[in-house]
């Protein structure tokens, strides 16, 4: 069992409405007031979506600086990041306003994958794939550089940890990459699942691709609750961090974001793993 800090991440909202939750943080004073209650509750990063999260990059930025300045203000050591700027296509160009604020961490999610829901039959449906060509992935881990962001990579499916791999077998990974395990359960992000499931043979391959590069890894089961998974202890024994919050959660409750941080706590406490403060997560993530 390993005896490191835990890093606990919490994506506080992305798609999921307040039908599904009320308790999901949406507005600018949302965000900042969830944000800094899961913060206390023992996250060390925090992922938010701003609404919406397309438009041009100078009019994103500002709607999560909006947010972030507010948490920075309280909590000026907060790890903060938004996710992809969706304009008719993928962007990054709201990534360099943010950096010149304080924004440490980026986003990157290298490789391509169908998302969808299920149609009346039961089959996965629609037409959306959320691709990043090798071109852009290369573009992307530039930009981290250039501003010095360390990128957290989302691992959909095995081929986007391939890729990750060839970047640090090459001595390109950019400084203060965390990598994500993303599990997913039968309903997946909108009903349709993806990857590998959250299972400890599902986490096992990836850590098995993994090898021993040493890249911080988390854990996170998407439409499904990490911290009441078998995945999550796995995870705690072989060394890695948590992922979880409103954003994936599809358990059978309504909880908090602070709620559902406050548990994985308690599961590192039983496992014998402090908690990452917010200066200890960007030390072990030798963020720039």
């Amino acid at each position: 069992m390993s005896a490191s800090p835990v890093i606990i991440e919490a994506a506080i909202n992305g798609g999921t409405t307040k039908a599904t939750n009320p308790n999901v943080p949406k507005s600018v004073e949302e965000i900042a007031v969830d944000a800094l209650a899961t913060l206390d509750a023992g996250a060390a990063i925090i992922h938010a979506h701003c609404d919406p999260i397309g438009g041009p990059d100078a009019e994103v930025a500002e709607r999560y600086l909006a947010s972030f300045r507010l948490i920075w203000e309280a909590r000026p050591d907060a790890l903060l990041y938004p996710t992809v700027n969706i304009d008719g296509g993928l962007s990054f160009g709201h990534l360099a306003p943010m950096a010149a604020e304080g924004l440490r961490i980026g986003l990157l999610d290298p490789g391509s994958v169908n998302l969808g829901r299920r149609d009346d039959d039961g089959l996965p449906a629609g037409a959306f794939v959320y691709a990043n060509s090798f071109d852009r992935i290369k573009e992307v881990f530039a930009l981290h550089d250039e501003l010095g962001l360390g990128p957290s990579l989302a691992i959909y499916e095995p081929g986007f940890l391939y890729t990750t791999l060839e970047y640090w077998k090459a001595g390109r990974l950019p400084a203060g990459t965390m990598v994500k395990f993303y599990l997913s359960t039968e309903r997946g992000l909108s009903g349709a699942p993806f990857g590998l499931p959250p299972t400890r043979a599902g986490l096992e391959a990836y850590l098995d691709l993994l090898g021993d590069a040493p890249i911080p890894w988390a854990v996170s089961v998407v439409g499904g609750d990490v911290g009441r998974s078998d995945v999550a202890q796995l995870a705690l024994e072989r060394g890695g961090h948590l992922h979880l919050g409103l954003e994936f959660y599809g358990g059978d409750r309504q909880p908090t974001n602070a709620e559902l941080v406050g548990e994985a706590v308690a599961l590192c406490e039983r496992a014998g793993r402090p908690v990452a403060t917010c200066a200890d997560a960007a030390g072990i993530l030798g963020l720039p």
